[in-house]
């Protein structure tokens, strides 16, 4: 398991890519994947940097990353306000930009790319996990 640790600000953003970039190249995945990949864990990542903390309060962030067969598992662990992604209502992308509400199409987005999606609460922290099972390049 390799894991990096951040603070709830955004400049942490190129360190997160970084790692991402760093454990699915490991892993053999392809160009493609490793970009929808940082796509849906910035989208989480970036909702819980914004809101997961009262303004101007500092927040430590946690990512692991392991690898279970073909499949990467990312575990994003924070201290903040409890929030379930995976129990916010699925936006309807049939509607147009204007008529759709604001909010919810990150989370719909992470949903989408990744695999699998959970999310639990332990000791006052939250557990936010995401799967992609990787199909490694074939020379």
């Amino acid at each position: 398991m390799h894991k990096l640790r951040f603070k709830n600000n955004l400049n942490e953003l190129e360190r997160l890519h970084s790692f991402i970039v760093n454990e699915c190249t490991a892993v053999g995945a392809d160009e493609m994947q490793t970009d929808m990949i940082n796509l849906a864990l910035e989208e989480v990542i970036v909702n819980v940097i914004n809101y997961a903390y009262p303004e101007n309060e500092e927040g430590d962030i946690e990512l692991r990353c392991t690898k279970r067969d073909n499949t990467l598992v990312f575990t994003l662990i924070d201290s903040g306000t409890p929030f379930d992604p995976t129990a916010a209502s699925d936006v309807d992308v049939t509607l147009s930009a204007e008529e759709r509400p604001i909010g919810g199409l990150g989370i719909h987005m992470a949903k989408t790319i990744m695999d699998k999606m959970t999310y639990r609460q332990r000791d006052g922290k939250n557990f936010l996990t995401l799967s992609k099972q990787i199909s490694p390049i074939i020379d």
